[in-house]
């Protein structure tokens, strides 16, 4: 499938019309630079590799706000000309690597995870940082590398004959945040049913607010990749299944944490795709998921919560919010008190100016006491309901959140970052999901 010719001959030309894309055109060619990491090491310490570079034709990413991210994330990817200070370039995320290392399992052995990071194709040699930070913001593991575009060993990705589908299409790549739907335990006698969840996947998404209103930034491609086997893996019931990413659930021995470890497989799956954004979608009835932040959404397409995971799932990964939730007394300190979230809808209180501190109404106390609400496990009547979605819209400093029980706060007493049974995200999400879309498509120059 020559996608250059496709996609192009699929939409009118658009024009950009922003300043920063004169700073692009003159360091970067136009086309993607994917570079494939292993991420190694335990609870203690951290480790970067890299393993290989490979090239696509399409650049699908932002081409402003360059050398400006818009969240701090767990790791950073930072481009500079080669032998110089200055940024060209740079782009935040997390990993699995550095959510396994909060797990028991950390503590006994050493393990490797595949990282995948795409950065502009430069049109000289340029030195790539990698950066892995702690829960303390700290750099805990870092490495330089120089990238020459002239190396021979650079392998173009071509296409890979693996069908794909615009499902949503809004405009260039460079004017649109690029979102890729990948196959996942889908045979190829259900490529329609694939292509039905997709549909179902896009209007989970984008019939919910504020992505409703954002819809014409978006373009949305199926890759249909075939699977040998229907459905996915689930260690516990001691199935296993043989898929195109191998993806599993009991990730991290959470039973339903879903998730692939197989990046790097799952960008060979992708090959010359234009893509931003990820979703791996699992052709399953049983309940789970996850989203790591410019990382991976994974769904199932199945379980009837399937439109509010999604949803959820997806604010993790494109977002970067963090989970509002928390696990009663058990303490996880991936927020120690010393420490502002990088999350914008958790805090500590140890630098809430950043946060929503301008969107409290006057006289809102911090912390804030949670009002006196219907439970939303036991609310059945509309009446219920509406008191739980309207909980949802008032802000305030609510404790609990991140996991944990104390020491950190949430923006709304009930969200669609906290529970499924809540319709909308809170205007804290809101607002967080508006500028990074903003920031992508550049409308805005925020910064943290």
């Amino acid at each position: 499938m020559n996608l250059k010719k496709f996609f192009f001959t699929a939409v009118i030309a658009f024009t950009a019309s922003n300043a920063g894309a004169q700073d692009f055109d003159h360091y970067f060619d136009g086309r993607t630079l994917r570079l494939d990491y292993i991420l190694a090491g335990d609870s203690g310490r951290q480790e970067i590799y890299f393993r290989q570079a490979m090239s696509a034709p399409l650049w699908a990413g932002r081409r402003h706000n360059l050398s400006k991210p818009c969240l701090l994330g767990n790791g950073q990817i930072t481009v500079r000309p080669h032998n110089s200070d200055s940024i060209i370039y740079v782009n935040t995320f997390s990993t699995l690597f550095q959510e396994w290392q909060s797990e028991a399992e950390a503590a006994t052995i050493q393990k490797a995870f595949e990282q995948t990071c795409l950065v502009p194709m430069p049109k000289e040699k340029v030195d790539i940082t990698l950066s892995l930070t702690d829960f303390h913001n700290r750099i805990s593991a870092q490495m330089t590398h120089t990238i020459d575009p002239n190396d021979i060993l650079i392998r173009p990705a071509r296409d890979n004959g693996i069908k794909k589908r615009y499902l949503m299409l809004n405009g260039e790549v460079e004017n649109c945040i690029d979102i890729a739907i990948v196959a996942e335990g889908y045979t190829e006698q259900e490529m329609e049913k694939f292509y039905n969840d997709c549909q179902r996947t896009v209007d989970a998404i984008f019939t919910h607010e504020p992505f409703a209103s954002m819809k014409n930034k978006f373009n949305v491609i199926a890759v249909a990749a075939p699977s040998e086997d229907s459905g996915v893996s689930i260690p516990k019931q001691n199935e296993w299944k043989n898929t195109p990413a191998g993806s599993h659930y009991s990730t991290n021995y959470i039973d339903r944490y879903l998730m692939t470890e197989n990046i790097h497989r799952l960008n060979d799956i992708l090959g010359d795709t234009p893509y931003e954004q990820i979703i791996l979608l699992a052709n399953t009835s049983h309940y789970g998921g996850g989203g790591i932040y410019n990382h991976l959404t994974m769904a199932t397409s199945d379980h009837p919560t399937f439109k509010e995971v999604m949803v959820h799932e997806f604010g993790h990964t494109f977002g970067g919010l963090g989970d509002e939730y928390d696990y009663g007394e058990q303490i996880v300190s991936m927020y120690p008190a010393d420490t502002e979230p990088w999350e914008p809808n958790l805090t500590t209180l140890k630098d809430f100016n950043s946060k929503w501190a301008d969107m409290l109404p006057k006289g809102t106390p911090v912390p804030t006491p949670p009002a006196d609400i219907p439970n939303y496990r036991t609310a059945k009547t509309a009446k219920e309901k509406r008191l739980i979605n309207e909980a949802s819209q008032r802000v305030g400093v609510f404790e609990g959140g991140g996991y944990q029980s104390k020491g950190v706060y949430r923006p709304a007493q009930e969200c669609r970052m906290k529970i499924n049974q809540v319709e909308y995200f809170c205007p804290v999400c809101t607002r967080a999901l508006k500028q990074i879309t903003e920031y992508y498509t550049g409308k805005t120059d925020k910064t943290d």
